[in-house]
């Protein structure tokens, strides 16, 4: 119990609630772990829980009409996913699955519909939460649509740095990041142009490549250059 009032005091809808209530919140919730791939929703099917990311990473992806996959975000510890379908009823919009070995807290539908009426400020939180997200993708929408492959792929790196990196002395690092094909298709291009431009990357002093660590060796200025 004590541990998931820790975890839920990190979680950004419920971080301005006083201990008691996060007790309360606690003992709604449900661990479940997932290994490294393992799809732990999927497009189209009838939402009934929110999901809250304990440890691990989290792809969130749709498949367009040839079949082929398009992620849209990575997420990471303290955020929420599975939400949208608890508000407005209608079917998931995208399919989430596990990038590493994950562990997330569950809370039931009616439960969480409960909290929204009993805690007002967590609907307010959540709102703030949709914006960022919808701002974010417009923002990662306009990017891609007006970039050349180098541009997109350098503006998903300083997504991931964003999102999943730890700032350094000036250097940002992602312990684990995706693979060069889920990088692609975050960016919309090939496995092999990722490769090309993270060597390009390499040499021109940006970026270093450690196994499946990535540090971001010029945040500032890859920032101005691609965001």
């Amino acid at each position: 119990m004590g541990n998931d009032i820790n975890f839920l005091r990190n979680v950004s809808i419920f971080e301005e609630l006083p201990e008691r209530d996060l007790e309360k919140i606690a003992k709604l919730g449900t661990r479940k772990k997932f290994s490294k791939g393992n799809i732990i929703l999927m497009e189209d099917e009838i939402g009934s829980a929110l999901f809250i990311i304990i440890n691990g990473k989290v792809k969130v992806s749709r498949l367009d009409e040839t079949g082929r996959e398009a992620v849209l975000s990575i997420l990471g510890p303290g955020e929420v996913f599975g939400e949208m379908s608890l508000l407005d009823g209608m079917k998931r919009s995208a399919t989430c699955s596990a990038l590493t070995d994950t562990e997330v807290l569950i809370i039931y539908r009616d439960d969480f519909l409960n909290l929204l009426h009993k805690y007002p400020q967590i609907s307010i939180s959540l709102l703030k939460e949709l914006a960022q997200r919808l701002r974010k993708a417009n923002m990662q929408i306009k990017s891609l649509s007006l970039k050349d492959a180098e541009g997109r792929v350098g503006c998903v790196l300083i997504l991931l740095a964003d999102e999943l990196g730890k700032m350094y002395k000036g250097q940002v690092i992602v312990e684990e990041i995706p693979t060069q094909q889920d990088l692609a298709n975050m960016a919309g291009t090939s496995r092999e142009t990722v490769s090309r431009v993270m060597t390009k990357f390499e040499k021109q002093g940006l970026i270093k490549v450690e196994g499946r660590k990535l540090i971001i060796l010029e945040y500032e200025k890859m920032k101005q250059m691609f965001k």
